[in-house]
């Protein structure tokens, strides 16, 4: 049975509670639920980490990491095309999931941020991702283990 309310972690002084009485304010609650399993996991901070960062210091409005984590969690909820984060970046689930009270990146930066991985960075995080697989698997989190090629 599921709890009549659910409380995150917060953002600065914003208090976010799922409350399952009422009606329906986002479509994409489930980023919340997807934010606090990442601040746990750590997956896209380690996935950030294997990637450069070429931009200019000074003129960095949104960190790597957040880039990272704004095109993942854009991806999980189904918004595949990133002409669909033009209207995401202003929306108010997204922005707390990243932690933002601000705008997130426009689908130019994160055309571009894609643009600037290359080969060798796309190896380290797929390195990344099959350790945390593995560690699942070695840790009993998984039972089973099958792979298809």
């Amino acid at each position: 049975m599921l709890p009549e309310s659910f409380t995150f972690s917060p953002l600065k002084k914003r208090q976010i509670q799922a409350d399952f009485s009422g009606g329906h304010i986002t479509s994409d609650a489930g980023l919340l639920l997807l934010r606090e399993i990442d601040r746990r996991c750590r997956l896209t901070q380690d996935v950030a980490a294997c990637l450069e960062d070429s931009r200019q210091a000074g003129k960095v409005k949104h960190e790597l990491v957040d880039l990272i984590r704004q095109r993942v969690y854009g991806l999980a909820c189904g918004y595949e095309d990133l002409n669909d984060h033009d209207n995401l970046r202003s929306d108010l689930a997204f922005q707390t999931a990243l932690n933002r009270i601000t705008p997130l990146a426009s689908k130019a930066t994160l055309g571009r941020m894609e643009q600037a991985i290359d080969r060798q960075a796309v190896v380290a995080a797929h390195q990344v991702l099959w350790q945390r697989f593995i560690d699942a698997a070695d840790s009993g989190f998984c039972r089973h283990r099958m792979l298809r090629w």
